[in-house]
């Protein structure tokens, strides 16, 4: 437990910013998720939009610092070589 007063600020920014986070977090999973739908429905150009969507939104997380960059660069390049398999 927090003793000092401090701390105590400290533990409540914390938890503001673990929201906020946690909030941008979810939006790329929700992103990313379009992106692997359009890719099992088979549609190419839903997929290509979903992505063209999605990247932004990865980036967005590296320059928060919710999400690190190379994880961020794996994650739009793999998409983006199965969205380039589609026929």
């Amino acid at each position: 437990m927090a003793n000092t007063k401090s701390a105590k600020k400290m533990v409540r920014k914390i938890a503001r910013r673990t929201e906020v986070n946690k909030s941008r977090r979810s939006r790329i999973r929700t992103f990313t998720r379009k992106v692997e739908e359009a890719i099992a429905g088979g549609d190419k150009s839903a997929a290509v939009l979903a992505l063209k969507a999605a990247e932004p939104e990865i980036m967005r997380g590296v320059a928060k610092g919710v999400v690190h960059k190379n994880t961020a660069s794996r994650k739009v390049s793999r998409l983006a070589a199965r969205v380039k398999k589609l026929g």
